[in-house]
């Protein structure tokens, strides 16, 4: 995740917004020959790393890299999941790091606002890629996909929580055979912080999305029998950082458009986090589907209560999630 640019410094004071870790995205030229990657150039963005999903032309969709060969960030041979031939050409992996919580940097950089660029390029959503169908006897927790498939890597955290852990933050969809079954999804966002969203199936066999953006699942639970019950992921993004008016949208550039792209911004919700409210921070769901290829880059302004000497958490994050302590 991209941090900002454009400082204003007007002597040293902290600030609570040191982020730990970033988002990773790489541009290269490559090739595939069944389960090996060749790179020959890495054209910009970060390094390619393990577990960064590769999009590219006859690339097969959910494919990432599993080892190093050769290579350790940029040319050099790489092994993937999946087996295909794919020509030399120019391709991009990235992927959603974890990230901290905000913590406190020892200099500040004014009272000012920054310029945030938040840069991603999400894959094609996936309707089953949290839970594949099955069948519910009476209320009880689904079983989570184990194995890691398009969109959906399934991983341990560091305190020993197994979880599937999306591309992208981005909102999930559920579905089953029966009207008016709950789902609760509990998980983690980005940043670390454990939610939950309720999401309820009003009519039988038509998907319905939700509004909260999560990073990881950790466990699914239906109110009642049902069969046919899956949950996948959405095109809704989530920000990485509280939006709290379109106001402080400066761009939205989508699939290499110069033009504003359309699609749909919800705002932050700034009310106190249930498993029925809004995302915290806002979403964007671009007028297109993702596919892997094509590039969200959407600039922000931050202003001074996310990122100068008076910054908090609250103004830069949004609200606690409904489960955190």
């Amino acid at each position: 995740m991209p941090q900002f640019s454009d400082d204003l410094f007007l002597g040293s004071a902290q600030t609570n917004m040191g982020l730990t870790r970033q988002q990773n995205i790489a541009t290269f030229t490559g090739s595939q020959a069944t389960t090996v990657l060749t790179v020959t150039a890495l054209l910009n963005g970060a390094p390619l790393q393990v577990g960064m999903f590769i999009n590219g032309t006859s690339v097969t969709a959910g494919t990432f890299i599993t080892s190093f060969g050769t290579g350790i960030g940029g040319i050099g041979t790489y092994n993937v999941n999946n087996s295909a031939t794919a020509t030399s050409t120019t391709m991009v992996g990235g992927f959603e790091d974890f990230i901290a919580d905000p913590s406190q940097m020892d200099l500040g950089v004014g009272p000012l606002g920054r310029i945030y660029v938040w840069d991603t390029v999400p894959v094609v959503l996936n309707t089953a890629n949290v839970v594949a169908s099955q069948t519910a006897a009476a209320a009880q927790n689904l079983s989570l996909l184990t194995t890691s498939t398009l969109g959906g890597r399934y991983v341990l955290r560091a305190d020993n929580t197994t979880v599937v852990q999306l591309d992208v933050p981005r909102a999930l969809q559920v579905n089953c055979s029966t009207t008016a079954r709950a789902f609760t999804i509990t998980g983690y966002d980005v940043y670390g912080q454990l939610m939950s969203e309720v999401i309820t199936v009003a009519s039988a066999g038509t998907a319905v999305s939700g509004k909260k953006a999560f990073f990881q699942v950790s466990n699914v639970a239906i109110a009642g029998s049902a069969t046919a019950c899956v949950v996948g992921t959405t095109d809704i993004l989530g920000c990485p950082i509280r939006v709290t008016d379109f106001g402080y949208i400066v761009h939205i550039g989508y699939n290499n458009t110069l033009a504003d792209a359309a699609g749909t911004f919800v705002n932050a919700d700034q009310a106190t986090a249930t498993t029925t409210t809004g995302d915290v921070r806002g979403t964007y769901t671009p007028a297109s589907a993702t596919d892997g290829i094509k590039r969200l880059v959407m600039t922000l302004a931050v202003t001074g209560l996310a990122c100068g000497p008076t910054s908090t958490r609250l103004g830069a994050i949004g609200v606690n999630q409904n489960l955190a302590t």
